[in-house]
């Protein structure tokens, strides 16, 4: 039996371009009917689709997830209680009017707060690769150590697959584990010996969703785990530990850092120095609170608006 939510947003929300920004790569469209997106999150089978801008259905076998009403958790899962003058405040408009209107089409694209430790190991998987590949890998990874779970929805019978958990990872033969990190074995152990870390307890995701722990310590922290820099440890702090604070940068953040808001720094070599002033540089014209939602936001009207990439 499945139970149905109908959620509705004080603002308009865009579901595909949430789900497929690369902010996750865990979310399938149907093959039997596109207009859902499917995924297991903490065990529970969900299927949503979008209704109207401001409105969207959850289908789902449970009334919960990790204790919380469905409808409160999508609210928080897609940050529906962030106002988005707080993410681009009107100052933003006033500095930069001709910014303003071309992102005016993405303040529909919200922030997930994801688990933190699917979240890590998705994005070492994604290190230097495009996404349509990410999203194989991680596929291919969820399919060969997640437990499958078959259940019928709208009379198909849909395979969902739950993400593996940490001993499942900690405990993977580096060769087998290889072939879903586009055959990168160095990759493979890193993953191995950070799901162990999570296991004993090094990598406590507890202590670093503490909001009192600076980012640059939750930086810091993360980063000394082999396999995880400045930029998915920021990735794992903004998607995964609900930091929007946090701002990772990559080869297109950097890009429009240097288009849109004229910054000398992107146009040098991205090291760990040249990272930390432009992640400064950063916070200067955005909300510092924000940054990093701001800057997801930035970096998808730029994928889609200047490179004119589509996959996602």
């Amino acid at each position: 039996m499945f139970y149905t939510y109908i959620i509705r947003s004080e603002n308009e929300i865009d579901i595909r371009q949430i789900l497929f920004s690369g902010q996750t790569f865990l979310w399938e469209i149907n093959h039997f009917n596109h207009e859902y997106y499917s995924s297991i999150i903490n065990g529970v089978s969900i299927f949503i689709r979008q209704i109207s801008t401001q409105e969207f259905e959850v289908n789902t076998i449970e009334n919960e997830i990790k204790g919380i009403p469905i409808p409160l958790f999508f609210q928080r899962y897609f940050s529906l209680d962030i106002d988005m003058d707080r993410v681009f405040p009107e100052s933003f408009a006033r500095f930069y009017p001709d910014l303003w209107k071309l992102l005016a089409e993405y303040f529909s694209l919200r922030i997930m707060r994801q688990d933190p430790f699917e979240t890590m190991i998705s994005f070492m998987c994604a290190q230097g690769i495009g996404m349509h590949l990410i999203r194989k890998q991680v596929s291919m990874l969820i399919k060969t150590y997640g437990e499958k779970t078959t259940v019928t929805f709208a009379g198909n019978e849909i395979e969902l697959y739950n993400f593996p958990d940490p001993e499942r990872l900690a405990a993977a033969d580096p060769f087998m584990l290889s072939r879903c990190t586009n055959n990168n074995r160095v990759r493979a152990n890193n993953i191995i010996a950070v799901s162990q870390g999570v296991v004993e307890g090094k990598v406590d995701f507890q202590r670093l969703c503490d909001r009192d722990m600076p980012l640059s310590e939750v930086r810091r922290k993360l980063s000394e785990n082999r396999g995880i820099g400045f930029k998915i440890a920021d990735c794992i702090a903004l998607f995964g530990l609900g930091r929007f604070d946090a701002f990772p940068i990559d080869t297109h953040v950097k890009q429009y850092l240097g288009s849109w808001f004229k910054s000398t720094t992107a146009l040098r070599s991205l090291s760990p120095a040249s990272y930390l002033i432009l992640d400064a540089e950063a916070r200067s014209f955005l909300n510092p609170d924000f940054a990093g939602y701001a800057g997801h936001i930035l970096f998808h009207c730029w994928r889609r608006e200047i490179k004119k990439l589509q996959s996602f």
